[in-house]
């Protein structure tokens, strides 16, 4: 995409009709570090200028320090302005990239007009160590802070660059030294180290420009995703909305049928109309839940805690999934002891979360196989166990049990039926409440879901 492209500026001053995102990005990363290293510069600059004004001048001392100074806080004021900006206009941004350049240029200016005046102090020859080493140095932090404009580096370290060439060369040009002196030595020094410090800069330029592609096309694919779930949301919210009220009309005539209140149904019809009872029943269901993960990916999940009896509350979802149970030929043992395993809940929620497990404990096991429900409370904490000798689930899901519409078996013609949303809502629900869901299984053995709670208090 055009906006992911990282690109040199393409007027002379990078002054652009139009702002990327890689412009905003360099721009606030420029802005970040150079006012996260004010202290730094400010420490290191100081202490040079006193250790000029106690060896050579200070006059000269002096008059560098307030021009750093006030350098300084020309740049500080600029990166302040730039990391408080809401937004980022064309006009704004060439504004603030010409306060940039002016910062860059003073600032670069002052330090090599510095370090010349620290050599001509010193006098002809001498390696002029301090002063070249100052402006290494610079070049060096340049390289490694300064890389996220092209021209911004390149303006510095020209600056930065001439000063370092200066100083040895004035040195040749007016002692003229043979070529095996010292002096000659120092601008040979100097030219390796200029390679050096090229070298160095374009690799952190490039290595930004590197950083700053990848950082954007996540933005762009974390932009993506949030659109993706929100078009998720609405679409679920819609469907569920629209199903839901024609669904109502159809489950309510098909109850007042099934009840007798109309009659009594020819028997031909009776088991028809059970079966469209049933299916109007878990197309309820699967509404619902979906209008649960709806509300719930909104963010608009409300819980209506009070102190509940989850060993009574077991009881009475194994009574519920009964008869689907015996349907399936499968039977559900309960070891809850009522009045002894206290949390705080919604009561409602609580109940989907045991319903599910039970469910898809029964759906899941062998004919004629055994669904078993404990509950015990240790450490503060309630445990709800539920364990089947079903087919189990296979190793490599464990990131997928928990994800909406995940089936074990996704073929077309698989065996067993469900949306595959009552693990996911589970989760939520009881993460909700603060909770844990974990599971262990071995295929062909079975499985065992462990939901954990705090315990509230035995005294009501």
């Amino acid at each position: 995409m055009e906006m992911t492209k990282i690109v040199v500026p393409d007027t002379p001053l990078g002054l652009k009709a139009h702002v990327t995102w890689a412009d905003r990005h360099r721009l606030r990363d420029y802005a970040q570090i150079g006012q996260k290293l004010f202290i730094q510069r400010f420490v290191i600059y100081s202490a040079a200028i006193l250790l000029t004004g106690f060896y050579y001048d200070w006059g000269t001392a002096a008059f560098y320090f307030a021009a750093v100074i006030l350098c300084e806080l020309f740049d500080f004021k600029v990166f302040n302005t730039v990391l408080k900006r809401k937004s980022l206009t064309p006009r704004v941004f060439r504004r603030d990239m010409v306060k940039v350049y002016i910062g860059t240029f003073l600032s670069a200016l002052t330090i090599s007009m510095f370090c010349i005046s620290i050599a001509r102090l010193q006098g002809l020859g001498g390696g002029h160590f301090f002063p070249l080493f100052m402006l290494v140095s610079a070049s060096i932090f340049a390289a490694m802070n300064n890389h996220h404009f092209l021209l911004v580096l390149a303006l510095r370290l020209f600056i930065y660059v001439a000063a370092i060439l200066y100083i040895p060369i004035r040195d040749v040009v007016i002692v003229q030294p043979p070529l095996n002196s010292e002096i000659w030595m120092s601008l040979f020094t100097v030219l390796f180290v200029l390679g050096f410090i090229v070298e160095l800069a374009r690799n952190f330029l490039v290595g930004y420009s590197v950083q700053l592609a990848s950082r954007i096309e996540l933005e762009n694919e974390h932009k993506r995703a949030l659109s993706a779930v929100d078009a998720k949301t609405r679409f679920l919210a819609t469907v569920s909305h629209e199903l839901r009220t024609p669904l109502t009309s159809i489950k309510g005539a098909l109850d007042m049928i099934n009840s007798g209140v109309l009659g009594k149904p020819p028997d031909k019809m009776g088991r028809l109309l059970e079966m469209a009872g049933r299916n109007s029943d878990r197309l309820g269901d699967l509404v619902g839940d979906l209008l649960f993960l709806q509300s719930s990916d909104a963010g608009h999940m409300t819980l209506n805690k009070e102190r509940l009896d989850l060993g009574r509350l077991a009881h009475e979802a194994v009574e519920q999934t009964l008869p689907y149970a015996q349907r399936v030929n499968v039977t559900i043992r309960v070891d809850a002891t009522p009045d002894e395993h206290w949390i705080e809940g919604d009561k409602k929620r609580i109940e989907q979360v045991l319903l599910n497990l039970l469910s898809n404990a029964a759906k899941f096991s062998n004919v004629g196989g055994d669904v078993r429900v404990t509950v015990e409370t240790l450490d503060d904490q309630v445990y709800l166990r539920v364990r089947d000798e079903g087919i189990g689930i296979p190793k490599g899901t464990e990131t997928h049990i928990f994800e909406e519409f995940f089936q074990i078996d996704s073929q077309d013609d698989r065996q067993f039926e469900g949306s595959g949303l009552g693990l996911s809502i589970s989760k939520r629900i009881v993460e909700a409440h603060g909770g844990e869901i974990t599971y262990d299984s071995e295929l062909g053995v079975g499985t065992t879901f462990v939901v954990v709670f705090d315990a509230a208090d035995t005294a009501p």
